[in-house]
């Protein structure tokens, strides 16, 4: 059996699947996998094998307890801490990272691994998780990762948080973060260039069918029913574009707030282009008006199957919910390459303890 993992805010199920699936990391079975959205749960279920709890972490702590195990990984929610939520300062859910670290002490575990926004990097709070942490008798290292270095196409910076307990380790860390498998193309590496969005998307045919049916390539390759302004919109933005052009190409159906605002919002109406890796997919990516989320030359936002694909998931991993919390659970994943990576580095810690046992 593998070593024994907690998977706490666990979303659909990114960051266990980078860690349990065969194809990826392999090492581990996960024990418990907790959230409070259960379509969530209900995807992280399906995929990965283990008891899934559709709870809040405390409910989930004073109602199921907490089983023992060897790694606890996990995002608490990052709008607290992001950029994009002008009201951060007091979010309740900044201190979501507290409940995170009872499980760490309650579990026994010699590892935790922390995912977040590249904001946490330099925000009060990691100070204080680990200060919390040193007290608990783990050592910690934090580095801003970019998932295009792992394999990802998409270029979305996440701050990781390791920690490992002094007494497991005897003085001894890990090799973090964890070595880069792919390199942007400007630096000249002697690694695979970054995956760009035509490596992951250009293959698939223009979408037919507005609803989810069945599992498979196409089931989330959906299109929406857009209106004719929409769509005459879509028309005006070039290859590489975004809502600049629009409204040089188009003001007439351009949004009047859009033509007020003379400045920022580059990525908003935005096309990606076929020979980069993606933005980074947020919840809701079929919004072009959200972001730059317009395929790079048909006339229409990107589908779920492609944001999918944009995150690393493989075509067959099946999804539940509706598009709105199917939308949501693959923007809020943790990509499961970049998930590997960190599976491969947390096993090779933990070999010399199995050993030594």
């Amino acid at each position: 059996m593998g070593w024994k993992l907690i998977d706490l805010f666990c979303g659909a199920g990114g960051m266990s699947y980078g860690f349990v699936d065969k194809k990826f990391c392999g090492a581990f079975e996960c024990v418990a996998a907790v959230d409070n959205d259960a379509s969530a749960v209900a995807t992280h279920s399906r995929n990965i094998d283990g008891p899934g709890y559709p709870k809040d972490i405390d409910k989930w702590i004073e109602e199921d307890g907490v089983p023992q195990a060897d790694v606890v990984i996990g995002g608490p929610p990052c709008q607290g801490f992001s950029l994009l939520n002008k009201k951060r300062d007091g979010d309740a859910r900044r201190a979501l990272w507290e409940p995170f670290l009872d499980v760490v002490r309650l579990s026994g575990a010699s590892v935790f691994v922390m995912e977040n926004v590249a904001e946490l990097y330099r925000s009060p709070e990691l100070s204080d998780i680990k200060a919390r942490a040193d007290e608990m008798g783990f050592d910690t290292k934090e580095e801003v990762l970019n998932t295009a270095d792992y394999g990802v196409a998409q270029t979305r910076r996440r701050t990781i948080v390791i920690g490992w307990h002094r007494k497991s380790f005897q003085n001894s860390s890990p090799v973090f973060p964890p070595l880069a498998t792919h390199s942007d193309p400007a630096r000249h590496s002697n690694l695979p260039r970054w995956l760009t969005v035509k490596d992951k998307i250009a293959d698939l045919p223009p979408p037919v069918a507005t609803e989810i049916e069945g599992h498979g390539t196409l089931s989330l390759h959906i299109r929406r029913n857009p209106t004719e302004k929409s769509i005459a919109r879509y028309k005006a933005v070039p290859p590489g574009g975004n809502r600049f052009d629009l409204q040089r190409n188009a003001p007439e159906i351009t949004p009047a707030c859009w033509i007020r605002k003379k400045s920022g919002g580059t990525d908003l109406f935005g096309r990606l282009w076929w020979d980069r890796p993606s933005v980074t997919i947020r919840t809701e990516f079929f919004k072009p008006e959200k972001g730059r989320y317009l395929h790079p030359d048909q006339h229409r936002p990107i589908t779920h199957r492609e944001a999918a694909r944009l995150m690393g998931f493989p075509d067959e991993f099946e999804f539940c919910g509706s598009k709105v919390e199917i939308a949501r659970q693959i923007g809020n994943a943790v990509p499961p390459p970049l998930a590997h990576a960190l599976g491969d580095m947390v096993a090779g810690m933990l070999q010399p303890l199995r050993k030594t046992a």
